[in-house]
């Protein structure tokens, strides 16, 4: 679980639109672009290469 605080400040480094905690809590994810960041040992992974897209 990411800090509330922390979260605020956290962007999709494609797209710049803020992200959201995944439901499962161990991903971020992109709202305009779609993009899945992994979280890892509570350090969210924000590399594009590391991102999958969510299809829906």
């Amino acid at each position: 679980m990411i800090a509330k605080e922390f979260l605020d400040m956290l962007v999709c480094p494609v797209c710049r639109t803020a992200l959201a905690e995944g439901a499962d809590g161990a991903s971020l994810k992109c709202s305009q672009c779609r993009r899945v960041y992994p979280v890892r040992d509570e350090i969210p992974i924000l590399l594009v290469d590391e991102a999958t897209i969510d299809p829906s």
